[in-house]
C-alpha cells in the first residue's frame, strides 16, 4: 500500500520527473523488500506486549500515516490543478465537469484507505487486547484472513472504480461476449 501511495504521489505531484524517479530496478528492489516467507501448517505466533506494540507501530501506524499524508497531498494537488483549469476555461459547462473528478478522486482514495483500515484494524485490536501472548492459527484465523484479504481487495477496488472495467464485467456476466460481433463493443 505504501509503495502504491508513493507511486501515485510521484505520478501526480511530479509528473515530469516520474520516469527519472520511478525506475524498474527501484521498483523491483522495493517489491523484494516487502516479500517474506511464511511457515506451512499451523503457525504459532509468540509475541509479548512490547513486540506487539512495535509491530503495531512499524507495520500499521507508520504505513497508514504515510499513506494518508501522501493521499491528502495527491488530493490537494488534484484540486489545485482542477481549479487552475477552471480559471483558464470560462465555459459554464466545464465548471460542472471539473468538480466531478475532484469528488471522484477523493472518493476513490477514501475507499482504498477505509478498506485498508477495516481489514487491518481487527488484527491489531485482537493482538493488543488478548490476555495470552501465544496465539495459534485457530485463535486468529479470521483476523489474519481479513488482514491478508486486503491484498486481494485492493486490485479489485482499483479495477472496479474504472467505468470501462465495470462495463466489461457486465458484458461478460450477461453473456453478451458470446454474441457475434461482441469484439466490436466499445468499452470506453
Amino acid at each position: 500500500m505504501v509503495l502504491i501511495s508513493v507511486d501515485r504521489y510521484v505520478a501526480i505531484c511530479y509528473p515530469l520527473h516520474y520516469f527519472t524517479k520511478i525506475k524498474t530496478k527501484r521498483v523491483q528492489v522495493c517489491v523484494c523488500l516487502c516479500r517474506y516467507n511464511s511457515c506451512i501448517g499451523e503457525c504459532v505466533i509468540d509475541m509479548n506486549y512490547i513486540a506487539s506494540l512495535l509491530d503495531l507501530i512499524v507495520t500499521f501506524i507508520f504505513p497508514i500515516t504515510v499513506i494518508v499524508i501522501l493521499y491528502i497531498r495527491i488530493f490537494v494537488v488534484a484540486v489545485y490543478q482542477a481549479r487552475a483549469m477552471r480559471s483558464h476555461i470560462a465555459v459554464v459547462t466545464m465548471k460542472a465537469t471539473v468538480k466531478k473528478p475532484e469528488m471522484k478522486a477523493a472518493r476513490n482514495l477514501g475507499v482504498v484507505v477505509v478498506v485498508f483500515l477495516i481489514c487491518v484494524c481487527p488484527y491489531y485490536c485482537f493482538v493488543l487486547t488478548s490476555k495470552s501472548n501465544v496465539y495459534t492459527t485457530s485463535s486468529v484465523t479470521i483476523v489474519l484472513w481479513l488482514f491478508n484479504c486486503n491484498s486481494c481487495l485492493n486490485p479489485l477496488i482499483y479495477a472496479t472504480l474504472y467505468p470501462w472495467f465495470r462495463k466489461s464485467i457486465k458484458v461478460i456476466v450477461t453473456l453478451e461476449i458470446l454474441k457475434p460481433g461482441s469484439y466490436r463493443t466499445n468499452m470506453l
